[in-house]
Order: structure tokens, then sequence, then C-alpha cells
């Protein structure tokens, strides 16, 4: 299949906090382990949104059905702290799970793992709620030079190749991709910039980059390099290493369109 070759988009870049949850908990690891506690979801939130963070993705990394309650109750609380978007995911495998967090008051659903278990997951999805509100989230880890897509949390590897499954998800009816390169997740090392833009060439629906980020200059290349409409991070906002009034002053004085308060 020949590239889809975007052309440069001027709309605002969006800066996205990650904040992983574990029993109601925010926590961030290295390469998707060694968590650690990194504070109260909810003041995360509000502190972010008075930031001027563009949305917000909350994800349940250890979500089971037992949970959900719990689930649903931080999503409401969240929904009454903060004025922006904000995306949930982690355990949704049925219709309703994405109906009740959608109607607790999340503007966005995640879907992972049962996305590749269900592919049929992702057009119901779509169909009975919109494209808008369907985000497939993949993480994706290279081996022998390929990159495979891995599953629960990016514990579980599978032999499907990552850019064959995102163009079946775009295909399915995904609003959006929240891609996780396990690679450089957590490293602060950056993102994965070329991997990235070879990715965003073949696809015509936005990419959220996850995984990497350790300075402002990283989130300036993400941007520059592979265009990608969201950058989206985790550690360095939870531990006040990069504040963002400060990130967007600085892509604004390197001409990367951002939103500002």
């Amino acid at each position: 299949m020949n590239p889809i070759i975007k052309p440069p988009t001027q709309l605002a870049k969006r800066i996205i906090p990650c904040l992983d949850i574990k029993d109601g908990r925010t926590v961030k690891g290295v390469n998707f382990i060694d968590l650690k506690d990194a504070g109260d979801p909810v003041e995360l939130a509000w502190q972010y949104s008075a930031q001027g963070a563009d949305e917000l993705v909350f994800l349940d990394i250890t979500a089971t059905h037992e949970k959900r309650k719990t689930l649903v109750e931080l999503v409401k609380s969240v929904a009454r702290q903060i004025n922006i978007p904000f995306t949930i995911g982690g355990g949704i495998i049925e219709i309703g799970d994405a109906d009740i967090l959608l109607n607790s008051g999340a503007d966005k659903i995640s879907i992972n793992s049962a996305a590749v278990r269900n592919p049929d997951f992702i057009d119901q999805l779509a169909k009975l709620f919109g494209k808008q509100f369907v985000v497939v989230a993949v993480d994706t880890k290279s081996i022998k030079g390929k990159h495979y897509v891995h599953l629960n949390g990016g514990r579980i590897a599978t032999n499907i190749e990552t850019k064959a499954w995102l163009l079946e998800a775009q295909e399915r009816g995904a609003g959006e991709i929240l891609l996780t390169s396990m690679d450089h997740d957590g490293t602060k090392r950056g993102f994965d910039c070329m991997e990235l833009k070879k990715i965003n060439q073949l696809l015509s629906i936005p990419i959220i980059a996850s995984g990497g980020a350790g300075s402002m200059d990283h989130f300036a290349d993400v941007f520059q390099i592979a265009d990608v409409d969201a950058a989206l991070a985790a550690s360095v906002f939870h531990y006040g290493e990069i504040l963002i009034p400060e990130l967007k002053q600085f892509l604004a004085e390197k001409n990367i369109p951002i939103r500002t308060l």
C-alpha cells in the first residue's frame, strides 16, 4: 500500500499529560515496569488543566470488572474538576464499559488489547458512538528490526506487525491512534521520531506520540520531524521536570503551532 502523504498541518499541536492509574493512584515506571506512586489523579488533573494542558489521558493499567465502579467514580470526579477533554482507557472490553464511562463524563475512550483480540470491537464502537470518540492505543516494540504489537500493558508479545495493525484499526473506524514506543517509554531519551514519521505518512487519522519524553527539545523534535498531532508524556510532568506553560512558550518560539492559555 502506498503511503498517505499528509500535508504539513497548521492545526495546533496538543500537549497531553498521561496518568497511569493503579488502585486509584497515579503511577509511573520505566519500560512499563518498576511502578512508583506519582500522586492523586484528580488533583493532578486539576493542576494540568490549570497549567494549560490541551487534553488528558487516564489509563487504568490494572483494570478489572471488579474495579470498574472505582474507575467510574474517578471519571465523575475528574469531569467535575476540569474543563478540558479527557480520554479514559483500561479494561474496556464491551460496549457497556464504554457507554458508562462516556456517560460519566469522559470525552473519549481508549482501547488496546481488547481491540487486538476482537477487531470488530472498533467497528462497533465507531458505529455506536462515532469515530471521534474512539482512540486505539497501541504498544509497540522493535524485535529484530520489525515493530510488533504488545498486549496487556506491554506484557504479552504478538506476531502482529504494528503498521499492519494500525492500518486495520484506521479502516475499522479508529478516530485517533495513541502509539507508545515500549523501547523509549520512561527512558527520557526522546520520542521514536523516525518511526513515528513513517507511521504518520501511512495513516490519515491523528497520531498521539507516546514514550520517551525527557526534555522540551524532545517535544519540538517529534512535532518538527514526525509532524504528529499530539505528544503525550507522564513522569516529566508528574515530577515537575517540565512545566506546561514553559513548554508551550518554548514551542511557540520555534514556530510550532500550539494553543495558548
